[in-house]
């Protein structure tokens, strides 16, 4: 691990940062911008296959505006405040597609942006301090950052510490940290300035916040791996908190306007409410198949998905909700209702091979369907990740994607369509309404490559792809070639759609921008 460590520095020393103790001021002189290193064989690839594309908008009824987030695509790692994974604005059509990267010594998944359009994101890198970051969304390059308390976990499946945090209507980052606290910062013209900071370990304990969402009256609601789940009253600093005993938590957590907070552990899925100034109170529990191992790809013996809702609460049931369980030999993509009445089994669909499917990604509601995605077999071991990061291959994950239709009428699931050449080994996929794509992030085999490019080159490189699928038809579009090495790795970051159409994903080195030229 110390090795990995030193890497990680020097990536860090590499990438002229500022001192991990202090902001970039407002002003600072501008940082150069250093390309994330890749692996010279990724020459003997072709950059990009398939074909550019008109938009093909998608009509779905809006997702409703959070009043204490900021607008929806903007707010958190899945978007909004139902975790839907769709963007209503375009993303990339595949047109002289330009890549850009920018190393930032570790990895800054979730990306946000403020009121002027531009990222704050946290970047993490094991063993050291998590950086509140302020970015350029057009060069990546640092306006302003700050050092958060804490110490990033050592392990690489470690998902507190930042990972999920959300931008509030004010253009304030709301982030849980290794310290057991919640910071609220603001970005304050080209500065982060802390503005509050609420100290939970009195009630949480040493366990790590994994996310923190606020309801519809404000409130923070917020959960630790050790399956404490807690709401906090800003105006008044008041803490109250339901433990699930024996139940862990390594997901984020869903909200809507009725007050529902939705949250899976690694043995049911919940809705809580809290009435005013009360304790978070379960509304209902409904237990799912969490098959009998910890599947490789996933982060727990239970769903991987943070739970996706479907649908306004004032429609029928309450609205709905769904994940997927662990089930064996088959994972299943379950839909409920999530009203307070209870969670009424609205259907389930098997989906992949059977043994060989597991997901540690929400999933993406294109309107009333699910789409889906195989994560089994990444290796998250620490060992793994390590011989990774220092130029070994990750090994081969299965591939598969799938949309799963929802007839909410006769209450029945069925497979619209399924891909079964495409590996997805951990990214957060997502899907513009506007453009009518699924954006993803493939990592072919060697074998794979070497068909595709044509080329009998025997050392293949470590290729990571951004490619697009027709949302409607799951055929691939185009893909196109984000870098290659072991830095480009995801890592279970997502792709994140900005405003101007821009897709962008956080990668061990950094951050990589894809857009249209």
């Amino acid at each position: 691990m110390r090795t990995f460590l030193r890497v990680l520095a020097a990536l860090v020393a590499a990438a002229v940062l500022p001192p991990l103790t202090a902001a970039v001021p407002a002003g600072a002189v501008t940082l150069p911008a250093l390309s994330i290193p890749g692996d010279p064989r990724g020459a003997v690839l072709r950059p990009f296959t398939g074909h550019a594309v008109a938009p093909r908008p998608v009509a779905v009824p809006p997702v409703p505006q959070h009043p204490f987030m900021a607008a929806n695509g903007s707010s958190n790692l899945h978007g909004d405040a139902y975790q839907s994974d769709t963007y209503e604005g375009p993303g990339p059509t595949g047109r002289d597609l330009a890549v850009r990267s920018r190393l930032q010594g570790g990895l800054c998944g979730s990306v946000t942006f403020d009121s002027r359009g531009r990222i704050v994101t946290v970047c993490m890198t094991p063993g050291l301090s998590p950086r509140l970051m302020l970015l350029d969304p057009h060069d990546l390059g640092a306006v302003s950052s700050l050092t958060l308390p804490g110490t990033a976990g050592t392990s690489p499946t470690e998902v507190s510490g930042g990972g999920y945090f959300y931008l509030d209507q004010l253009d304030r980052a709301v982030v849980p940290t290794k310290d057991g606290t919640i910071q609220v910062v603001a970005v304050r013209r080209d500065a982060l300035v802390t503005e509050a900071r609420y100290d939970l370990k009195a009630v949480i304990g040493t366990s790590g916040i994994v996310s923190v969402l606020p309801d519809w009256s404000g409130r923070m609601w917020f959960v630790t791996g050790s399956g404490v789940v807690g709401v906090l009253d800003p105006a008044t600093g008041a803490v109250s908190t339901h433990v699930l005993r024996g139940e862990a938590i390594a997901n984020s957590i869903a909200v809507d306007e009725s007050g529902g907070v939705f949250v899976v552990s690694d043995h049911a899925l919940y809705r809580f409410d809290a009435p005013a100034g009360g304790r978070p109170v379960v509304t209902w529990r409904a237990p799912y198949d969490r098959g009998a191992r910890q599947k490789p790809g996933q982060l727990s013996q239970g769903s991987g998905t943070t739970p996706t809702l479907i649908g306004p609460a004032s429609g029928p049931g309450g609205g709905y909700v769904a994940i997927t369980d662990n089930a064996d030999p088959r994972m299943k993509v379950l839909v409920m209702e999530r009203g307070k009445a209870g969670p009424a089994k609205v259907c389930e669909q098997p989906v992949f091979a059977p043994g060989r499917g597991a997901d540690e990604n929400s999933l993406v509601a294109v309107g009333g369907d699910l789409v889906v995605e195989n994560n089994y077999g990444y290796v998250v071991e620490e060992h793994a990740l390590l011989k990774g990061m220092l130029g070994g291959r990750q090994v081969d994950t299965e591939p598969g994607l799938a949309r799963v239709h929802v007839d909410y009428t006769t209450r029945t699931c069925s497979l619209a369509w399924t891909d079964s050449s495409e590996r997805v080994p951990s990214v957060v996929s997502k899907v513009s309404l506007a453009t009518g794509l699924l954006y993803t992030f493939t990592h072919p085999t060697a074998d794979e490559l070497r068909s595709a490019h044509r080329t009998g080159t025997a050392a293949m490189p470590d290729a990571w792809y951004l490619t697009a699928l027709d949302v409607r038809t799951g055929k691939r579009v185009w893909s196109r070639l984000a870098g290659a090495g072991p830095l480009f790795n995801n890592h279970y970051a997502p792709v994140t759609l900005g405003r101007d159409g821009s897709a962008y994903v956080g990668v061990v080195g950094g951050l990589v921008r894809i857009t249209d030229s």
